[in-house]
């Protein structure tokens, strides 16, 4: 069988890359080949339209295996298993006891409880865990920060009573002062000195880790692949120099850092950057010089961005999330949390809990994304992207440390200023249709309606959300948080307008021009009703006025512009708002003749729509 593939191969002559060039410029046709295929991403590096062998050529991210330091290919070496997580917000410890064995029955194997810290007590801690076999789940746990050692010595002893092994519990605490400063403006940095009591009362305990790393807040806030994990870095590093400093041994100190990364919707590049994450942090661990190099292991849990979810066309959120399920997956992530799809207009229901489970559920079942380590290794683009992506964020690193570290960078806002610039230079590709969101600014769902749906706000579950912050906080309004209040005024205006497309002339442009337009002015609500053609503009202006249309859109080719605009606008004579979908080289001609309005590719779709309800809600 080896040697007929080998002749088989031979067959074929080796194609060159300059061989492919030549072929990629002749079907280019005199086009600028970086313009047209190579791709600027917003990590400040390119990506070219192809990768060859040679393209792995001196990079060291191909010469690891799966469980070696530097950990590139993952810290697992036998397969790929990781745990299903699912959150629990306690409220009543006795309903959460409930809901987590249920869950448990259901494909579950990592457990997270929200706590509030003023019902912290013993017999609360034996009401939530009655009956669950601590060894045989993943158990992770959140508090106020100021009560999270308290929170840590009441699982201890409850531990203790039950006589586990600490070898085989596993879990978090959730203590990081820094993401509640980012997300607050609040200076609670001196809580950083609780970390050392922390790290000692849950040392016993290996395999659980009580410092986190939240830079998920960064990823639903908008930031870019490279300051997500940038920051991530510098600040696992504050806490790892803190604790050092404290006395805590290198070892005790990596070993108890957990991270919590976001998962964007940017499939290839989000593999790589998990890949990038274990290389770059198992360095940093190293240059503290541990006494075992499984010190350098970045604890990994990855949670489904909350930045793309949207409230209308809900169901896409699923799409989403999936795709960010399976980076994470294929990236050899520790656990993932999948966000259920309408978690951005309700809170979570049986049914979107279940669905999410069974997201991941599927992932390994069906697909058996936990059986193979590291599917990604060799491959010529992800371990290019991976090198490019680690040299960004190490750059970014190394300028949060140079100026003195991660606490300092919050303080003086420098981390929330450039995330947040990240998250207005998102909403406004968003608003442009360069970033697309399937169902909000591309391809909406022209007869939904939100009914009774309306965006969430989650408040503090300390009780102190609206306290004054003292600094810059991370901006959390979400990719389609703008297009959803454009539609949702349309709706709640009690008038949807009518946009009717006037199609005439050339039969493959004025359809192209007529899907164009429904789907632009769908996106704000309108009604579209689109038509097969009419042989002249005075008809297609009569059936509109027939309709009832609010707004006429003649959806023609560019040409034929400057015959069929003007005695359309004259014969619509401003009984509705007139449209041309296009830019077409008359375009000066047409606004000397009064017309006005024009939606085309270039068009912020964002702001011309707010202009129209401007004029038709009114």
């Amino acid at each position: 069988m080896a040697d007929s593939k080998e002749k088989l191969f031979s067959d074929f002559p080796a194609v060159t890359t300059q061989e492919w060039m030549d072929k990629i410029m002749v079907d280019l046709k005199g086009a600028d080949y970086e313009k047209k295929l190579v791709w600027k991403t917003n990590e400040g590096f390119k990506v070219k339209p192809f990768y060859r062998r040679e393209d792995l050529e001196g990079l060291k991210t191909t010469e690891g295996l799966p469980g070696q330091y530097p950990y590139i290919r993952g810290n697992k070496k036998d397969d790929n298993t990781w745990f299903v997580r699912q959150d629990i917000r306690v409220d009543n410890p006795a309903e959460a006891n409930a809901k987590a064995l249920d869950l448990l029955n259901k494909g579950i194997d990592s457990l997270g409880f929200h706590i509030k810290a003023k019902d912290l007590n013993a017999d609360y801690i034996r009401t939530l865990l009655k009956d669950i076999c601590c060894e045989c789940v993943e158990l992770n746990f959140k508090t106020c920060q100021r009560h999270t050692v308290e929170l840590a010595k009441l699982l201890t002893e409850y531990f203790k009573e039950k006589g586990y092994d600490p070898e085989k519990l596993q879990g978090s605490l959730d203590f990081d002062p820094i993401s509640r400063m980012m997300k607050k403006g609040k200076n609670v940095s001196g809580l950083i000195a609780n970390a050392k009591e922390l790290v000692e009362v849950m040392a016993p305990y290996p395999k659980f880790r009580c410092i986190a790393v939240n830079s998920l807040a960064l990823n639903n806030a908008g930031a870019y692949i490279y300051q997500e994990l940038g920051y991530a870095l510098a600040w696992g590093n504050e806490y790892l120099s803190r604790l050092t400093e404290a006395g805590v041994s290198a070892d005790l100190a990596a070993k108890k850092i957990k991270f919590n990364f976001g998962i964007s919707s940017n499939y290839f590049m989000e593999i790589a950057k998990f890949r990038a994450a274990r290389m770059l942090w198992a360095d940093i661990v190293n240059e503290y010089h541990p006494a075992c190099q499984c010190a350098c292991q970045m604890a990994v849990h990855a949670e489904t961005s909350s930045f793309n979810l949207t409230l209308f066309d809900a169901h896409v959120n699923l799409l989403r999330t999936q795709t960010e399920a399976m980076s994470a997956a294929i990236a050899g992530v520790d656990s993932i949390t999948v966000t259920p799809f309408d978690k951005t207009y309700e809170t979570p229901n049986d049914f979107s809990e279940r669905i999410a489970r069974n997201q991941q559920l599927l992932l390994k079942e069906e697909s058996h994304l936990n059986r193979i380590v590291d599917p990604a290794a060799g491959s010529y683009y992800i371990e290019n992207l991976t090198v490019s992506i680690a040299k960004q964020a190490w750059d970014l690193f190394l300028q949060t440390e140079e100026a003195g570290g991660m606490v300092k960078a919050v303080l003086d806002s420098s981390v929330q200023n450039a995330v947040n610039s990240s998250n207005r230079a998102r909403h406004e590709a968003v608003s442009k249709r360069k970033e697309i969101l399937l169902g909000t600014n591309q391809y909406p769902n022209f007869n939904e309606t939100a009914g009774e749906k309306a965006p969430l706000e989650h408040a503090c579950c300390c009780g102190h959300g609206d306290e004054a912050g003292e600094f810059a906080t991370l901006n959390t309004d979400r990719a389609a948080s703008e297009f959803e209040a454009l539609r949702l005024e349309t709706e709640h205006s009690g008038k949807r307008p009518k946009a009717f497309m006037l199609t005439i002339g050339n039969l493959a442009m004025r359809q192209a021009r007529a899907q164009f337009s429904c789907n632009f002015l769908a996106c704000a609500g309108y009604e579209v009703i689109d038509n097969l053609g009419f042989p002249t503009v005075e008809e297609g202006i009569e059936a509109a006025m027939k309709a009832n249309a609010d707004i006429v859109v003649l959806c023609s080719s560019d040409d034929e512009y400057a015959e069929y605009a003007i005695p359309a606008f004259k014969a619509l004579n401003g009984r509705a708002m007139f449209i041309v979908a296009g830019a077409p080289a008359c375009m000066d001609e047409l606004k000397a003749a009064g017309i006005e309005n024009f939606i085309h590719v270039r068009c912020n779709v964002l702001e011309t729509l707010k202009e129209y309800n401007k004029k038709l809600l009114s």
